[in-house]
């Protein structure tokens, strides 16, 4: 594919109108982003993670889509999910990130970044284990939360995976994530 000028080109001017998922709509304007952590693995009672990094100077809020853990193993995972923690390790950029409208010249680039960590012991610190959920063997699990969670600039969401049965066993998962970016209005705080 060629760009022109180094400058999106679209075909026609993007309006949102009632009928359209909001989804296509912010796919169309080049804001919608997926990708995945590739093969995570973790053994000997320990556990791994993976989620996204919104940088502190990126000038967007993150709104989380769509998150689904892939179990490949044969024993059940459990899933933490933590809202803005510090994760553990040394984690290593996910490569396999993509914007969702491909025929979009140049690509866009997302602000966010996809990270991820394998064989780490202790828990992600601060924030919040918001919540839990059971991937069972050899299975995938998937929830859509359209948006409705947001992380600002400095913000994150992560994905901690553990084996609970077998923890001395080695285990094998993979976390896909799918979201868009908006930038930040500093008009519109709410002060309570």
């Amino acid at each position: 594919m060629e760009c022109i000028n180094n400058s999106i080109i679209l075909p026609n001017p993007i309006t949102q109108i009632a009928s359209m998922p909001y989804a296509l709509y912010l796919s169309l304007q080049g804001k919608y982003f997926v990708g995945n952590t590739g093969n995570l693995v973790f053994d000997n009672g320990k556990k791994a993670w993976g989620g996204l990094i919104n940088p502190r100077h990126s000038g967007v809020n993150l709104h989380l889509y769509v998150w689904t853990v892939t179990n490949y193993g044969d024993s059940p995972i459990k899933a933490q999910i933590w809202f803005n923690s510090i994760p553990r390790g040394c984690p290593t950029k996910s490569n396999l990130v993509t914007p969702v409208n491909t025929a979009l010249c140049p690509l866009p680039k997302p602000k966010a970044k996809l990270i991820k960590e394998n064989n780490v012991t202790k828990y992600p610190q601060d924030g919040v284990n918001a919540f839990n959920r059971i991937a069972p063997p050899d299975s995938t699990i998937a929830e859509e939360e359209d948006g409705k969670f947001i992380f600002p600039p400095g913000g994150s969401f992560i994905i901690l995976l553990s084996n609970l049965e077998t923890p001395n066993k080695p285990a094998k998962g993979n976390i896909a994530l799918g979201w868009w970016e908006e930038p930040v209005n500093n008009s519109d705080k709410i002060i309570y």
